[in-house]
């Protein structure tokens, strides 16, 4: 039921009841934020006589902005809004008087119940550089075994040769870059063969295995000093040890470089780390200060007795 009021032509008003009147319930709509944007004045002109658009994102997006349904049983319930998205107005390249209308992007915010996916964790991984040189070795192949461990190789000596430099145990394959011909250097070798070779490597590394420590300097890929130690076993101070340093050998172009005293010095720590009382050595007068700077002193008369072999007929 309705009541109406109507104005009469003498300006009384008369009221009625109309009861065959309805009028529908007013219902509820879905309310949109309006929005507020600041723009510089220069542009205001501007965006009053242009068309703005608005650019939906694509279908396919997952990205949705949805507003509750309102029901009309409960009026005085107010519907819950999602959050207002944000927009966002690039001006920078607008001349006010000229050029296209400028676009409005909206950028609606994710939903409660979406995640956003996870921020990957990126690693980079830096060599560590170091400032110093430190001892190198080459691995010990089953298929090309050094003689001898390299823990029995000073770290400092290594340290201590130029960079490229490397000293290491002998092993077979030195043959073929220049072991014999760096021990020509001191004295006759003869022809010796690869086989041959691989025979007294062979002996060397297993029934005088702990008797013989040769050791070679190489530089890319050339051997250019040699030297060895071979350990006396005598009854004599307990079981003693003796360590003798023989054949000191470095290549012509190559000295002046202290190789020699590196070698000396190398084997002589192997002497001390295999439990040597003391390690001897073989020279000739014109070489005896330099055993000396070697930590070497005169301890005797060198004598010797050579052997000639019979000649073939």
């Amino acid at each position: 039921m309705v009541t109406t009021e109507a104005t009469l032509i003498n300006g009384t008003s008369e009221s009625h009841v109309d009861e065959h009147v309805e009028i529908a319930p007013v219902v509820n709509h879905t309310v949109f934020p309006t929005f507020d944007i600041e723009l510089p004045s220069s542009l205001k002109e501007k965006i009053a006589s242009t068309t703005v658009s608005i650019e939906a994102p694509p279908k396919d997006t997952s990205v949705t902005t949805s507003l509750p349904a309102v029901s009309n049983d409960s009026p005085s319930t107010a519907p819950s809004i999602q959050p207002i998205p944000t927009l966002s107005i690039d001006s920078s390249t607008i001349t006010p008087g000229t050029g296209p209308a400028p676009t409005i992007s909206v950028d609606s915010p994710l939903t409660t119940s979406q995640k956003a996916p996870p921020t990957p964790t990126i690693s980079i991984d830096s060599p560590t550089t170091t400032e110093h040189k430190t001892a190198s070795f080459h691995s010990n192949s089953v298929a090309d075994p050094l003689l001898f461990s390299t823990d029995l190789v000073s770290p400092v000596i290594a340290a201590q040769l130029p960079p490229t430099y490397t000293i290491r145990p002998l092993k077979k394959s030195d043959y073929a870059i220049g072991f014999l011909d760096c021990l020509r250097v001191l004295t006759v070798v003869g022809d010796v063969t690869e086989t041959e070779f691989n025979e007294r490597y062979e002996f060397l590394s297993g029934q005088g295995k702990g008797g013989y420590y040769l050791l070679v300097i190489e530089d890319g890929g050339r051997i250019v000093g040699t030297g060895a130690l071979i350990v006396e076993r005598k009854f004599i101070h307990h079981l003693g040890l003796v360590g003798h340093i023989e054949d000191i050998a470095v290549a012509k172009d190559q000295q002046g470089k202290k190789l020699g005293l590196k070698l000396i010095q190398a084997l002589d720590f192997i002497a001390e780390k295999v439990g040597c009382y003391k390690t001897i050595l073989d020279c000739s007068e014109a070489n005896e200060g330099f055993y000396v700077k070697c930590g070497f002193k005169r301890a005797g008369l060198e004598m010797a007795h050579y052997y000639e072999k019979p000649k073939s007929t």
